[in-house]
């Protein structure tokens, strides 16, 4: 009983209770250093920032604009007419002021309004995208380095146990109770032991470097993952909340729309702007201490009647965008579709796997306290005890990567759905 309840200790030292001190790092920890310290989720928050901007724009582009002109040259004027006057060498001073108001620009300027507004709904429904995704991965290159770690506890585990099979094998063999194949079967499955710890090993080294990526810190010791958030209760409900709030087929919409405003943007082209315009200028010609002054206002009309093809080749272009951004729609709904149902089964899988793998353990524990028993009476050989410890070892192991797969795919589940969010994992970003 004593072994079976070490083997134990050591299987839920990983995913199941790791840590536990004040000290270690919390999964809610990672999750707020990332949201808030990553830099590739600072991108996405200024390209949203940047989509703003752009509403103001397309507004200030229908609003009156101002505009001072001022010069100073030097004129030399000579002139063969009989009578000339102002002729001569000397400097002028001018200034222009033009106000100018857009009245009718043929829709263009309307629709660029909408269409930076939609511009900047698909670019905060990337922001989203972007978080969810980074959220997402977080969580699995934690999970990662727990497993990693619990891999590494199993796999050093069973090299102590190999190490004193072999010692027992060696002893056993210099008084002659086993063959010199037993030696050699003991000393073969502790150099692969020792392999395998390696690549688990270089495994976590990797773990450790994409965590410390997304969230730009050092994995210290790692406290237990809580709960899961809540699931839908079936397939077919997880799918209808994909297809109303996953973030990246929003942004694919708002894009569309986005498209679609840009047709009456270039057709608003191809059609005449009507502006009002003021002026007021002065020429100042300070040799002859003339001044001239002058006031101007109006309605100015631009009809465009040829522009070598190029608005109406602007033209095609929008409408081959709008059509694309459409066509992506139909895309991601399939993607959608697809990613859902492959992190509900594989979540439904992993369930079951983490049930099984429980009780293989547990029956795995069993043969392997027998085995050493009836080896020690010389019921069993050194390659039934060693069979089973490596049946043993598979279960501990299978049940680690279960338990990963499960948590894992829970929360794939819940960023195909466009719900792994700040609030849904319960962080504080205050």
């Amino acid at each position: 009983m004593k072994t079976r309840d070490a083997l134990r200790a050591v299987l839920v030292s990983g995913l199941v209770a790791i840590g536990g001190t004040a000290e270690a790092e919390t999964l809610q920890d990672a999750l707020t250093a990332a949201w808030l310290n990553n830099p590739g989720l600072e991108q996405e928050r200024s390209a949203a920032e940047i989509a703003e901007e752009r509403i103001t724009q397309a507004k200030a582009r229908r609003k009156p604009t101002v505009d001072l002109f001022s010069g100073y040259v030097y004129q030399s004027i000579d002139s063969n007419r009989p009578f000339a006057f102002n002729t001569g060498d000397f400097p002028v001073a001018s200034a222009q002021l033009e106000a100018r108001l857009p009245v009718y620009s043929g829709g263009r300027l309307s629709a660029g309004i909408r269409q930076a507004k939609a511009g900047a709904l698909a670019a905060d429904a990337q922001l989203d995208s972007a978080g969810q995704t980074l959220l997402l991965d977080t969580v699995t290159a934690y999970v990662d380095i727990l497993r990693a770690r619990q891999v590494i506890d199993i796999r050093q585990s069973s090299i102590d146990l190999l190490s004193g099979q072999l010692t027992q094998s060696q002893d056993r063999f210099d008084v002659g109770d086993i063959t010199r194949t037993d030696v050699a079967l003991s000393e073969a499955r502790l150099e692969g032991g020792r392999a395998q710890l390696a690549a688990a090993e270089a495994q976590l080294e990797g773990s450790l470097a994409f965590y410390g990526f997304l969230t730009g810190l050092e994995a210290g010791t790692l406290a237990p993952v809580p709960p899961a958030p809540p699931l839908p209760e079936s397939f077919e409900a997880a799918l209808a909340v994909a297809l109303n709030a996953n973030p990246d087929l929003r942004a694919a919409k708002h894009a569309e729309r986005a498209a679609s405003e840009g047709v009456d943007v270039a057709r608003g082209a191809l059609r005449p702007e009507v502006s009002i315009i003021g002026q007021a200028g002065v020429e100042e010609y300070h040799t002859e201490g003339f001044t001239d002054t002058a006031v101007v206002a109006g309605a100015q009309a631009r009809i465009p009647l040829y522009a070598g093809g190029g608005n109406t080749s602007a033209l095609r272009e929008a409408r081959l965008s709008r059509n694309q951004a459409f066509l992506q729609i139909s895309q991601l709904q399939r993607a959608i579709r697809t990613n859902v149902a492959q992190a509900w089964y594989a979540h439904l899988a992993a369930d079951r796997a983490v049930a099984a793998s429980e009780r293989q353990v547990e029956a795995a524990e069993i043969a392997y306290e027998g085995a050493q028993e009836e080896l020690s009476v010389g019921v069993r050989t050194t390659l039934n005890v060693l069979d089973q410890e490596q049946q043993l070892l598979e279960a501990r192991l299978s049940l680690a990567t279960a338990k990963r797969d499960r948590y894992v795919a829970a929360h794939q589940l819940l960023a195909a759905m466009g719900q792994l969010t700040p609030s849904t994992l319960g962080l504080s970003l205050r």
